[in-house]
């Protein structure tokens, strides 16, 4: 009885404690110019426009790295891709044909990406250990199906959604994961990166037909991250919305489609051979970005319904800068401005365009309205400033510094002298913001070493290298690097040019 007694003592001020509820909002390939709010002409995104009216907007946030797996164990982990386990996209093809759509479905082992160790603590595990309901909903890519790394053993009550990137490469999949059982869709067979089939015409729109079926998957999945709102509405709650928006293949629902292209008027179709061909790519990549912006906006109506908006942080960002494949023309949307956006400067690059993502985040009667600040943060911020916002300690494992001062519009005491990143892929990279300087190393795996310097406060898009001007920099950044790269226990994620065995 006394057992049951502290139990039920426990559940009541569970359900009636009022910290904040908190939900990270996670675009997938959104670049630091896609949004109106911060300089978008050609993509409506009016309501995450309104969400940065009502609060901040960081102007100098970066991710944890310029792809999917790593920049998100950044964030899961609070650890720079100098320390965290995941380090680079690893599709583990050692358990066998990983990139084979049909074995995935028949042997869902083969899907997924390498594992997150169980021994590693998350963000999520933090919150869930202080009394938190915890739900992901959307991409994962963090650790295959039956392996340590799932959502619901890495910290998350609730999973809905793709556990592996590369099922994410069709938005129409035959199955979604809810917590560890497959969910099984109303879509047939299409691989991803099928082709047109051979002799269809390109110019007709039925030849597209086959990469449009009947279950969307963001659809269904933003029905579930509105079911756990719903659902855990008496408690404090902590929502990871990981959307696979805009990532290609280009995909999206049909009313948005038909208004960019009344929009853009005629086009060219992309019949390329990366991800699926699309008849109005423009029309469609900008479809995938304003119907996001829509899901956000009924995000906000729920929590507003529900009574739950004055008390909930919302934290909007980017795993990485914007793609340039896949029929995604973001040159033409100047995806990356004020940075390049062309390949080898942005998504899969440690260039500014490639990691200088926007953050919005709006927690009313908290964040000043319509405010900005110019903090130099990161990805790895985000798990110590959950953890001050619910008065717990910063686990010694993190890199980063509570943003909390900043939303708060207090003084930031603690800052980063400088931010670390490395990249063991695209030819291996390391790079580091050091104040007004950012000092990148590309090529590593060619045995470059050399260190290029940029001053991004008169060359922001890092045309200019002025390393052989200012040796005494280039010597400060070589030391970070040194200092802050330990050798991962990961073979795939080792440098040997950096001495790591």
């Amino acid at each position: 009885m006394v057992i049951l007694f502290w139990g039920l003592l426990l559940l009541s001020c569970a359900e009636k404690q009022n910290r904040p509820n908190i939900i990270y909002v996670l675009a997938d390939d959104l670049g630091y110019g896609e949004l109106g709010v911060y300089g978008q002409e050609l993509i409506e995104t009016p309501h995450i426009d309104a969400l940065a009216k009502t609060g901040m907007r960081f102007l100098q946030h970066y991710s944890g790295s310029p792809v999917c797996a790593p920049s998100r164990s950044v964030l899961m982990t609070g650890q720079h891709s100098g320390h965290t386990h995941i380090r680079g996209n690893d599709e583990w093809t050692e358990r066998g044909d990983t990139w084979n759509y049909a074995a995935m479905f028949e042997n869902p082992f083969l899907e997924g990406q390498r594992p997150l160790l169980d021994s590693i603590i998350t963000v999520a595990e933090i919150l869930q250990n202080a009394g938190y309901k915890t739900g992901s909903v959307g991409k994962w890519g963090l650790g295959a199906p039956t392996t340590e790394g799932v959502p619901n053993k890495q910290g998350f009550d609730f999973f809905y959604g793709y556990n592996c990137q590369r099922q994410a490469h069709t938005l129409y999949p035959m199955h979604l994961w809810k917590d560890e059982v497959r969910e099984f869709l109303d879509n047939k067979m299409v691989p991803p990166h099928s082709d047109l089939k051979q002799g269809a015409d390109p110019s007709d729109p039925a030849s597209y037909n086959d990469f449009k079926l009947n279950d969307y998957a963001p659809e269904l999945m933003h029905k579930e991250a509105l079911n756990f709102i719903e659902n855990n509405k008496d408690y404090s709650f902590f929502l990871y919305y990981a959307s696979p928006l805009p990532h290609a293949p280009l995909q999206a629902p049909q009313h948005w489609v038909d208004y960019y292209q009344k929009k853009f008027g005629k086009e060219k179709p992309y019949t390329g051979k990366k991800y699926f061909p699309n008849f109005t790519p423009r029309a469609t990549y900008a479809a995938m970005i304003s119907y996001l912006d829509e899901q956000v906006g009924d995000m906000v109506a729920k929590l507003k319904n529900l009574g739950l908006y004055e008390n909930t942080l919302i934290i909007f960002s980017s795993d990485n800068g914007p793609t340039y494949s896949g029929g995604a023309d973001t040159p033409f949307f100047e995806s990356a401005k004020p940075f390049k956006t062309e390949r080898g400067w942005a998504k899969g690059y440690l260039h500014e365009g490639g990691i200088r993502v926007p953050m919005i985040a709006s927690w009313p009667g908290h964040i000043e309205p319509n405010s900005k600040s110019d903090h130099l943060s990161a990805f790895y911020d985000v798990l110590p400033t959950m953890c001050e916002i619910i008065g717990l300690p910063i686990p010694d494992q993190t890199d980063g510094i509570s943003l909390l001062p900043t939303l708060l519009n207090n003084s930031q005491k603690k800052k980063h002298e400088y931010l670390y990143w490395e990249f063991p892929a695209y030819n291996g990279q390391q790079a580091v913001r050091l104040g007004k300087w950012k000092g990148i190393r590309k090529d590593i795996f060619d045995g470059n070493l050399n260190v290029e310097l940029y001053d991004l406060d008169n060359d922001i898009q890092e045309q200019n290298n002025l390393a052989a001007q200012y040796p005494e920099v280039v010597e400060k950044i070589e030391a970070i690097m040194k200092q802050e790269h330990i050798p991962s226990s990961l073979d795939k994620f080792k440098f040997a040019q950096l001495g790591d065995k």
